[in-house]
């Protein structure tokens, strides 16, 4: 039987804020002796907000009240009651994200608009979903070839590498359309980032905030661009600029040569996406009479990579969304019940909104594969250098062996050592039967001084989230929510 459920996907990004109304068609595909299985079936996007410059009390504080004014008045327009909402999500990204109250008013946002799945997405997290949202991931999975997309916003370029439909690796840029901002009127610089004035200052550039700007003295700031996204997805090679535009992390220091912040050549890159604002003019689909119409350099950004070997040498292929590459709400909050051979070694439950970390099954081969994806993967859950609550999923052996288990304790525990260090929790979700026996095995290599989680039975994906919920059926049971996030394809 199929069911209608109107759904909303909430964005407060670095520059702008938008909203998405959506129908998802639901419909149950398990039998009716099973446990339910829903899934959507279709979707269709039936209001798109206006995009409004993100409200800021301070440079380092969000406007909460603004923000939701915006919220309340999109609501109005769409003819649309909150209480008519049955699922959504809520995800502030960028540079926003680390404004100071970011976590006060998701909070907030979240109460306004209904139990959804609410996250504060650092770089890596916002790469992954904008590459989705661009239909990167499917174009890599129907093309079975490496597909990487820049989302170019304000104030960063957020890269995610896709092969085969899999993340492979992300990364993250200073490159963006407002890191040097304009009068529209008088014409004048009014703002440059810190990277900026540093770039300026290495190139010996006459820019400074008060000067004039034409696209002429602008054009060595955007070549500098162009050339450290061509040395990003590796068709130039590296040299002592670059370093520059790496996104810090914080208390990181970059030093020469440094690419940790790009993304690695772990598969052969055939085909490129853009998305973010930027990106319009970089498909020509924008053609703005002022060069300066935003008061900042994206329009002239999007240009210069349009006509740049980054378009020329990779095959560009039409982006499903640019500016509006987000989700465009959460699927239906599918419920599951665990297995009944499951460890949780203390009741520490209902747990909300944990992110999942998802293992390939190349990465599950062996103990060292695990350990080195997700310490790697761990960083793709980080906000200013701060790690979230996050749940490690993987599907595992149909019937393992009690070596194999063993493997799977050491490689799981070893990737999770930052975890371990920063006293956060040990939450295994794995898709075949073993729950028991790997948890009691984890449970023992950490000397009964960590608690852990082991649930299996639990499919769920890359990009999901889940809501665990307190034992049931004499505590040999959890039912588990898996919450997907629904993009545009």
């Amino acid at each position: 039987m199929r069911e209608e459920l109107l759904s909303v996907g909430i964005d407060i990004g670095t520059s702008t804020t938008q909203l998405v109304f959506s129908k998802l068609m639901i419909e149950n595909i398990a039998s009716n002796f099973s446990v339910p299985k829903v899934v959507i079936v279709d979707k269709e996007i039936i209001y798109r907000s206006e995009i409004y410059f993100t409200p800021l009390r301070s440079p380092t504080e969000i406007d909460g009240t603004k923000v939701k004014e915006i919220i309340e008045g999109e609501y109005k327009k769409a003819g649309i009651e909150k209480t008519g909402i049955n699922t959504g999500a809520v995800i502030i990204t960028g540079e926003t994200a680390r404004k100071e109250n970011a976590k006060e008013v998701l909070e907030t946002l979240s109460g306004f608009a209904g139990d959804f799945v609410v996250a504060t997405a650092g770089p890596d997290l916002e790469s992954i979903i904008a590459g989705k949202g661009a239909g990167a991931h499917v174009y890599s999975k129907e093309g079975r070839t490496g597909v990487v997309n820049i989302d170019i916003g304000g104030g960063t370029s957020n890269l995610a590498l896709f092969d085969h439909g899999e993340v492979k690796d992300t990364g993250c840029l200073d490159v963006g359309g407002r890191l040097v901002k304009i009068d529209k009127n008088s014409g004048e610089i009014t703002y440059l980032s810190e990277k900026m004035k540093e770039l300026i200052e290495r190139k010996n550039l006459p820019l400074r905030v008060g000067t004039i700007a034409t696209k002429e003295n602008l054009q060595p700031i955007l070549d500098a661009m162009v050339y450290a996204l061509m040395q990003s997805v590796g068709i130039r090679p590296m040299d002592d600029e670059f370093s520059l535009f790496i996104t810090h992390k914080e208390g990181e220091e970059v030093t020469k040569f440094t690419c940790d912040e790009t993304i690695k050549n772990s598969c052969p890159i055939t085909s490129i996406t853009f998305s973010g604002g930027v990106a319009d003019y970089i498909y020509g689909e924008d053609r703005a009479a002022d060069e300066f119409e935003y008061g900042d350099i994206g329009i002239l950004l999007g240009q210069a990579i349009k006509t740049s070997p980054l378009c020329k040498e990779l095959k560009v292929l039409k982006s499903v969304e640019t500016i509006r590459a987000t989700v465009v709400g959460a699927g239906t909050q599918t419920m599951e019940v665990s297995g009944s051979t499951i460890t949780y070694t203390k009741d520490a439950f209902p747990i909300k909104n944990l992110p999942i970390l998802k293992l390939s099954k190349e990465e599950e081969e062996s103990a060292k594969s695990m350990e080195q994806a997700i310490s790697t993967k761990l960083n793709w859950f980080k906000l200013e250098g701060n790690l979230q609550k996050v749940a490690i999923a993987f599907e595992g052996s149909k019937t393992p062996s009690f070596v194999q288990v063993s493997e799977y304790a050491k490689g799981l525990l070893a990737g999770m050592k930052e975890l371990m260090e920063q006293e956060l929790p040990f939450i295994i979700l794995v898709e075949n039967d073993m729950a028991k026996v790997l948890g009691q095995s984890m449970y023992r290599m950490l000397e009964y001084k960590k608690d852990v989680v082991c649930l299996d039975s639990i499919h769920v994906e890359d990009g999901d989230y889940v809501d665990i919920g307190k034992p049931v059926a004499e505590g040999t049971v959890l039912p588990v929510v898996v919450k997907t996030l629904v993009f545009n394809k």
